[in-house]
């Protein structure tokens, strides 16, 4: 679902994951025309990194 709202509103995806600055910073890049792609980029892939540390975290705490 994450997926889908990066792809179409880039800058609720940073509100979503808890990093509310870079969704008014990537906000403002998606309302230029030309800003549109990079935000979309930037979106998928900091999403891809939230889901990275989540994966990692859940893995430290069933080792402790």
């Amino acid at each position: 679902m994450r997926l889908i709202i990066a792809l179409l509103l880039p800058w609720l995806t940073f509100f979503t994951i808890g990093r509310p600055f870079a969704g008014l910073l990537c906000l403002f890049l998606q309302l230029t025309v030309l800003g549109w792609l990079p935000a979309t980029i930037w979106a998928v892939y900091a999403l891809s990194q939230y889901s990275t540390d989540q994966k990692i975290r859940r893995a430290l705490r069933q080792r402790a």
